[in-house]
């Protein structure tokens, strides 16, 4: 038998999440979709602040508030903020142990991914959040907030 002390885990830890209303427009909007898990093909994704109150998916270099996890049918949806949080590479995004986030694209200049902050640029260094505890699963990116 394996040891389970071996199979380490942060999943659930300082688990924290707000109401926020679904907004945003293009390619950063989030929709409600009944057929969808969650309300949303969204769901899942990094968000970022696109108005008062509201979130749309997070474009490149933009901050990340938290991973979206549930769509309602009236616009209402639930984000994940703090503790810790699996959210998806963007294309080729750099994913270094250790570093801070912020937004990126993913295919088909998709947005709601994220790659780590780009320290010679000052606005992304002002808005970067979270760290990143793994990242050997581009698709699953495991970070702390």
């Amino acid at each position: 038998m394996a040891d389970p002390r071996f199979a380490v885990s942060h999943k659930g830890i300082g688990y924290q999440a707000a109401s926020f209303l679904a907004g945003g427009a293009s390619t950063a909007a989030i929709a409600y979709d009944a057929t969808k898990a969650g309300g949303s093909v969204s769901v899942g994704l990094a968000v970022t602040l696109s108005a008062a109150n509201t979130v749309s998916l997070a474009g490149d270099g933009e901050a990340v508030v938290g991973k979206l996890l549930l769509v309602e049918s009236d616009g209402v949806c639930t984000v994940q903020t703090k503790g810790s949080v699996t959210l998806p590479g963007g294309s080729g995004a750099s994913l270094t142990l250790g570093k801070k986030i912020v937004g990126d694209l993913g295919a088909a200049s998709a947005c709601g991914y994220i790659r780590e902050v780009a320290t010679a640029t000052a606005a992304e260094l002002g808005v970067a959040v979270g760290v990143i505890l793994d990242a050997d699963t581009t698709t699953a990116v495991e970070v702390l907030f």
